[in-house]
């Protein structure tokens, strides 16, 4: 099948985006946010996670939250989402996140947000939203339910956030045709070698040693890892695979936008980016 752009821009715009969308989960202002709501996010962490993330698909259960979230283990969702919806209503939640979003995006971009780039941003990336369908992608089918911020910035974030949450969704879905659970994916990241080791990502997924232990015997027993748990080539073949698919599956968007409307969003967002990784957030792998 001809492809209206090149399938790598899909990444490579992902990846222009994803800070003005990721420093929501880091933010100081949205912890403090939902703190106010009653969660407890200095002793649950993924309290302060889970829940406003979820929020967009409503009141739903912790199994839901396990499946679309994918690669945290049943005692972390769990735990994040213990009473999360006694505590505050998904209604409550999203308004707390967007509180949170304005004011961490006016520390960390300051003079950049009232400016007509942002306003030309907003215009081109829900341009890309328009060729997105909701379909088996229920993250981004929640969000794009939600009615649009009116101030241009939180606009922009919305935007990115329906592009990523979409994006998302298809990955889960390329992993699932791999037969990879989301366990078994976290594996796979560490065995990438460029990102995550194991320690940091097992204890923040919350797997006890002896579950990811044996996902790797798992993935040796697949031959796609070796004796010390690095990718054989094999293992890198199907790593591939599922990044490429990611990629074509989050095309549809950037299709629609086309090859000159994704270099001109990336151009302008870049600046907001750079920003927010310079006050702290997390550099997108």
């Amino acid at each position: 099948m001809r492809r209206l752009v090149d399938p790598a821009i899909s990444r490579k715009t992902w990846r222009a985006l994803e800070p003005v969308h990721a420093q929501v989960y880091f933010a100081p202002e949205n912890q403090q946010e939902y703190a106010a709501l009653g969660f407890d996010v200095k002793a649950n962490p993924l309290a302060g996670y889970f829940p406003a993330r979820a929020a967009a698909m409503g009141a739903v259960s912790a199994a839901t939250v396990q499946a679309t979230f994918f690669n945290f283990s049943e005692v972390a969702v769990a735990f994040g989402m213990d009473k999360a919806w006694e505590i505050a209503s998904p209604q409550q939640l999203i308004e707390a996140r967007y509180r949170g979003v304005d004011a961490a995006l006016r520390r960390l971009c300051g003079d950049l947000l009232d400016t007509p780039e942002v306003v030309e941003a907003v215009s081109l990336a829900r341009t890309a939203t328009q060729g997105c369908t909701p379909y088996g992608r229920p993250l981004y089918a929640g969000n794009a339910a939600l009615p649009w911020p009116e101030v241009p910035h939180l606009q922009l974030f919305h935007t990115i956030t329906l592009l990523r949450e979409f994006r998302g969704d298809g990955h889960i879905a390329a992993l699932v045709v791999e037969g990879i659970s989301g366990l078994e994916a976290a594996v796979l990241h560490v065995a990438q070698g460029d990102a995550w080791t194991r320690e940091p990502l097992r204890k923040t997924r919350v797997y006890t040693t002896e579950q990811w232990d044996a996902a790797c015997v798992r993935l040796r027993e697949r031959g796609w890892l070796d004796g010390q748990d690095a990718f054989t080539d094999l293992g890198r073949e199907v790593r591939q695979r599922v990044e490429d698919r990611t990629d074509v599956l989050a095309l549809p968007p950037w299709e629609h936008l086309g090859e000159d409307g994704c270099a001109r969003l990336r151009a302008l967002v870049r600046p907001l980016s750079q920003a927010v990784l310079d006050g702290g957030g997390v550099r997108v792998r």
